[in-house]
């Protein structure tokens, strides 16, 4: 799924779609519907029965105000669950510009929650990966189906979480298309091991989980790598101080599988406080002089880890640098096909985003050259209440 012509080649243009409701209101004209997941079809068996169907709302305007019928389709968010709040704070604003919009139900939200889910708390890691690769086929279903309607420009959008599955869409569409990820980033390694959504992770089960079926998970470590510099992002100072430079520049030379990260802090006998993936050392005061420039309501104070967190961190090194490789190797940008127009890219970012963490991680403007990457004075939460009329 990660090559744009053979990915393309698993959705047929002619994809059925089934029209559920079409309902005109004072403001617009809502169509809902829904199709089976071609990702369910592929791979059945890892699609529970409750994410297997796609549900949609389109939102048009009642009179379009061109020859030109631009769409988006937006992608939801952490805990976006069902449409209304896309709808009412993203798709029905942009009427008023002319622009419809396709609201996707995020697989394992609202219609396509498995029962004995609660709230957004998806049961296993690999739901994460089964979201995204469902995400990505069925944009294909619905830009196709947009395209076989006369719809276009076309768009693909989305806040946090939904900003980097679009991202991954965008680059399966073969096609110019308009992309627009909001607090989002070239990776989702990052955010589950070192932003604030790594405190939500039982590190000590994923660990004892790892060591029970080590020679799996082994192999596992050995196939996928950490795309981006280890030695770059917040482990970098205690490594280097560890290992010694030479050391530090071999493994930067070439991408670094997990296994190998692992075997290098065991053969070093390396401290346990070197092994945490916020160290202790991450210096306090640096911690203190950037809390201190924050004056503004707008910026939220930078995610600093609990202790409890930094412990099981130590505890659960293997974990943690195969849950980095295993996401790098399944969301990386760099593992993905470059979009055909990355001039038609706008990525907004927020620069104190303790959600995202981008320290040491792929510039997107890098992978992509040619996309625009706008930084809003603020963090991640102060980003979504303050400036939502700037991703509109």
């Amino acid at each position: 799924m990660s090559n744009r012509e053979t990915c393309c080649e698993l959705v047929p243009k002619d994809y059925p779609i089934t029209i559920i409701n079409s309902q005109k209101y004072s403001d617009c004209h809502i169509v809902e519907g829904k199709f089976r997941s071609p990702f369910a079809l592929h791979l059945p068996g890892l699609v529970s029965p409750e994410v297997q169907d796609a549900f949609f709302q389109m939102v048009l305007p009642l009179q379009w105000s061109s020859d030109y019928k631009p769409m988006c389709i937006h992608l939801a968010g952490t805990g976006d669950h069902y449409f209304w709040r896309r709808r009412n704070i993203m798709a029905k604003p942009l009427l008023k510009a002319g622009i419809g919009a396709i609201i996707l139900e995020n697989p394992f939200y609202g219609l396509r929650k498995p029962k004995d889910q609660i709230r957004s708390s998806v049961h296993y890691v690999s739901d994460i990966f089964v979201m995204g690769g469902c995400l990505i086929l069925e944009c294909l279903v619905l830009l196709n189906w947009c395209e076989r309607l006369g719809f276009g420009p076309l768009g693909v959008t989305g806040i946090s979480m939904g900003g980097h599955m679009a991202s991954l869409a965008a680059t399966n569409w073969p096609k110019p298309l308009v992309l627009v990820p909001c607090l989002s980033w070239s990776t989702a390694s990052s955010v589950f091991t070192e932003g604030v959504m790594s405190e939500s992770i039982n590190w000590d089960m994923l660990q004892d989980q790892y060591m029970n079926d080590q020679l799996y998970c082994e192999q596992l470590s050995k196939a996928c790598k950490i795309v981006d510099d280890p030695f770059a992002c917040n482990l970098s100072k205690s490594f280097t101080v560890q290992y010694g430079i030479d050391l530090a520049e071999e493994l930067k030379a070439s991408y670094v599988t997990p296994y190998e990260l692992v075997n290098v802090i065991k053969m070093n006998d390396v401290a346990e406080s070197s092994c945490q993936a916020i160290t202790d050392k991450a210096s306090s005061a640096a911690k203190e002089k950037i809390i201190s420039r924050i004056s503004s309501i707008k910026n939220i104070p930078p995610f600093i880890p609990s202790k409890n967190i930094i412990e099981m961190k130590k505890r659960a090194k293997e974990a943690l640098w195969f849950m980095r490789g295993m996401m790098d190797e399944c969301t990386h940008l760099k593992n993905f096909s470059v979009p055909v127009d990355t001039s038609l890219v706008i990525s907004i970012t927020a620069k104190t985003d303790g959600y995202v963490p981008r320290r040491g991680v792929s510039k997107l403007d890098e992978i992509w050259p040619g996309a625009t990457v706008k930084y809003l004075d603020c963090g991640h939460v102060g980003a979504y209440i303050f400036y939502r009329n700037i991703f509109r």
